[in-house]
Parts: C-alpha cells; structure tokens; sequence
C-alpha cells in the first residue's frame, strides 16, 4: 500500500508541542508533564486550502487521547443541557416513523472559556450498544476545559435499518446549528468526532450531507447537515473488503442485516463516497488494533487524498502495557481486550 512518506516521532513527541503552538491560544498546552502518546508514524497531508483546519483536528484529536490514555479527563460543567432530537417522531428512512426520542446532551463550557467551536460525539458500540461514557461525555468534559462545546449524541441502534444512525446524526448537526447563537457556538465550525462504529457513523455523515432543505416546514431541517471537520479514532470505513475488516461482521450485521445488497454495501462504504466537498479529516488508529484493522483508516486516506481532501493520519505503532485499574479492561465496551491492552486509544477501567 503505497501512502505518504512516513516520518518517525519519538515517545516525547514533538508533534503535540509544535501543532498545539501553531493553534495558540485557542489550544494552551496542558503542561510540560503531560504524558506523550505513544510511538506514531505521523503522516501528514496539509493542503494550502485546508492547513488551519487539519492543525484544529489535529490538536483536538492528539489532545482528547493523550488525556484518555493519560487519565486527566476533567469534571464536566454542572448541569449539561439534555434535549430531544425528534419529539416521538423519529424517522426510520422509509418514509415511516417510530415514537422514540433521540436524546443529545449538551456539555458546554464556561462561557470564558468557548472559542465558538463544537463537536458531536458518536461513541462506538459496534451499533449493538453505545459506549456513551468513555466515548462520549468524558471527551466532552476534556473538550470544556479547552472551550469546545461538545454534544453526546445517543443515536438509535439500527437492528439493520440502516438509515436510522446517520438521521439521527445529521439532525444532531443541524440542531447544533440552530441552536448555534443560544450556545455561544460559530455555526461554521460544528465538526464530528466518532469511535469505532461511531468512527463509521462520524465518517459517513462525513460523506453523505445536504445544505439542508430551504422549503423545509421545520426550521430546522433548512440548515446544513454537513461537518466543518471530522475526526476518526480507530474507525470502522468500509463494509465492503472482508481483507480489511478483518472477518467482524458484527457491525455490518447490526447496521445492514444479514444480507445487504452490494448497493447498500457501497454507500455505507464510506471510502467510495469520498468527493471534493468532503470536510477535512484526521484520523488515528494503531497498529496493533485486533478489533478493527487500521486498514480502514489506511484506505479512507487514501480515498482522501484521490479528492484532495485535507487530510492527516497518526497511525500508532507502538501501545503501552496499562495497569488494570478495577475489574476488568475493556476494548470497546463490549467484548474483553485482546491480550490485556492491544488498542492505544481504546482503553479504559472499569
């Protein structure tokens, strides 16, 4: 596979220091004795149009790991804002609907604080179940501290109704939107971050969007579905290559069924839906992940690239042992970590 030239980063990684520095101040270090991520191979794509935005993805995402492998998560403002996306009329993409709601939860942070940015947070599960704690709100917590507004989304499970996960995500991005000037929020820099299966979902809103409906009854749905930026930690990409997605069907399954047709396959393949109005992206996954195979990400970026999308990868090459701090430790929530830990950014306690 023939990507970018690869360039090696030390354990005290130079890349946190110099990228959060080229953002400064919207993004402060935290201190000199914040642990580093581990060893990376740092390919970088940093297109003239696009280079302020992959420096944004880039501290955010390198920032958000480093303190969910080192720990320092902080508190989450008092009282988040909870809300529902659909008020018991959810769509289901068949031109029917299903009386659930869709809750979103608002962390937002001090108003001192905020730089206008906001991110949706999908957490992963493998769309049978949402790690909605360690993928969701602690991140968003960490994202207050550094004046990002960050939005859990609890999308429904599909039980293969494929369509349902990214309406939900899309009415998570243009709610934000309009509720941009009551959340002290630039409607212009309303990103995604996702996990896993969320990393597919984050990914494929990444891919499918509309401007939004200016005839639309509900003012809502007049505003744009698509994100400023994307950032994928060790994301599920594609449906399609059973060599890439390692033999685990279980997401595929969950989100399409037993047998989806190959038409199917390829719009929820979110490499083969990649353009040139595609928003930026960063993406980091290891090497060593046995949950799901850092071709995905491999393959995104080059998808990426073919479109001239900015884009950067950190591709992890080397995981720390972790001590087991409570019962057990956990790769995604639902299935036991391989051989201890074997995912740099996946782990937490329980």
């Amino acid at each position: 596979m023939n990507l970018a030239a690869t360039t090696s980063c030390p354990t005290k990684s130079p890349v946190r220091s110099s990228v959060a520095s080229a953002f400064h101040p919207l993004f402060a270090p935290r201190s000199p004795q914040t642990p580093s991520l581990p060893d990376a191979r740092h390919r970088s794509d940093r297109f003239r149009c696009g280079g302020r935005e992959i420096k944004f993805l880039a501290v955010v995402a390198f920032a958000v790991a480093s303190s969910l492998l080192s720990g320092t998560l902080q508190a989450a403002a008092p009282n988040p804002e909870k809300l529902n996306l659909w008020t018991k009329q959810a769509p289901v993409g068949d031109g029917t609907f299903e009386a659930v709601d869709t809750p979103i939860t608002v962390h937002l942070p001090d108003p001192a604080k905020a730089n206008g940015a906001a991110v949706v947070l999908c957490a992963g599960g493998g769309y049978g179940g949402l790690v909605i704690d360690a993928e969701g709100h602690n991140v968003a917590k960490w994202l207050n501290e550094h004046g990002i507004a960050g939005i859990v989304l609890q999308y429904r499970l599909p039980k293969g109704r494929f369509a349902i996960p990214l309406l939900d995500t899309q009415r998570a991005l243009r709610t934000v939107r309009a509720n941009a000037k009551n959340w002290n929020i630039n409607p212009d820099r309303v990103g995604i971050m996702g996990f896993s299966a969320g990393g597919h979902l984050a990914a494929t809103a990444g891919t499918l969007f509309d401007g939004g409906d200016p005839k639309a009854a509900d003012p809502v749905d007049r505003l744009s579905c698509r994100p400023d930026f994307v950032i994928l930690v060790y994301p599920v990409i594609t449906m399609g290559d059973k060599q890439v997605y390692g033999g685990e069907t279980g997401t595929k399954q969950n989100l399409m069924g037993r047998n989806p047709k190959p038409e199917l396959i390829e719009r929820f393949s979110a490499e083969k839906q990649v353009t040139d109005k595609t928003p930026p992206m960063f993406l980091t996954h290891s090497v060593r992940d046995t949950c799901v195979s850092v071709e995905n990400s491999r393959i995104m970026v080059q998808a990426l690239k073919a479109k001239n999308v900015p884009v950067e990868f950190m591709e992890l090459t080397q995981v720390p042992q972790f001590a087991v701090r409570g019962k057990k430790l956990f790769s995604d929530g639902l299935r036991p970590c391989v051989g201890g830990v074997s995912v740099g950014l996946r782990v937490w306690a329980l």
